[in-house]
């Protein structure tokens, strides 16, 4: 029985995930801020008793931690970590009051997947069976976006930090997977106020990013279509990119009045 932790899984691509991972017979830990929706999303799967859930928010690494070990205890190892806990608002630098708001992205989307997959190594290098850490990025990392320099910038940390993590622990046989979504409905991206081209139903991209994690995939951007755009983005010139995306609409500030 596949052994599966995952961050943010109380809504959106956390939830959908869970679900595909217990429709396939895995065993769960579910990590999230918001008890009530963990507790709804646990009814809701095949076999609750199996999974455990853990109401915390990530910044706390050490409550991560804990919940780490309550995890590793209880089922002896762990198969698959996957750091999907991430936030996202518009930010301007010129702005004071959105330094926080800075502060909050880069610590949930980006400190809080090394506390999750932490924890696990040293278990994880004493296991054989297939083991996967997987870090959520975006197409968002590709190229920093006017508006959300703190989101962009939080999902290139995590592309790089994985793929110094995956050279890390190759030796170890353990496989590090970075899938990165384009546009999947989500309440996340229900709250843009701007065209988002592939838009892919969460359930649909879930049953996607699990197939890439099964198979070790180092990178992964679902769907494919987006993809091709990531291709384009990083070969485009800055004059060209500059051109192209400097009045591109900005995703609506958290400090915003």
């Amino acid at each position: 029985m596949t052994r599966v932790f995952i961050t943010g899984a109380s809504s959106g691509i956390g939830a959908a995930l869970a679900r595909e991972y217990a429709a396939r017979g895995a065993v769960l830990g579910l990590v999230a801020r918001r008890r009530a929706l963990l507790d709804a999303l646990l009814a809701d799967l095949p076999h609750p008793e199996r999974h455990s859930v853990y109401a915390l928010d990530v910044t706390d690494h050490a409550a991560l931690g804990a919940a780490a070990a309550d995890f590793l205890a209880r089922h002896g190892g762990a198969d698959i970590v996957i750091a999907n806990a991430g936030v996202s608002h518009g930010t301007l630098t010129e702005y004071p009051e959105d330094q926080a708001v800075f502060d909050t992205i880069l610590a949930t989307n980006v400190s809080a997947t090394v506390a999750t997959f932490a924890p696990f190594i040293g278990a994880m290098k004493t296991q054989d069976t297939p083991r996967r850490l997987v870090g959520i990025g975006s197409v968002a990392g590709v190229r920093g976006l006017p508006g959300a320099g703190a989101y962009s910038a939080s999902k290139a940390a995590v592309r790089c930090y994985c793929e110094a993590l995956r050279l890390e622990l190759k030796p170890h046989g353990i496989r590090v997977v970075t899938i990165a979504p384009g546009y999947i409905d989500t309440p996340m991206t229900q709250k843009n106020a701007y065209p988002m081209p592939f838009l892919m139903p969460v359930r649909r991209f879930a049953a996607r990013a699990v197939t890439a994690i099964d198979a070790g995939d180092s990178y992964r951007v679902i769907p494919w279509q987006m993809g091709l755009v990531a291709k384009l983005l990083r070969a485009l010139p800055n004059t060209l990119y500059d051109l192209a995306f400097a009045r591109a609409p900005h995703k609506a500030r958290k400090a915003a009045p």
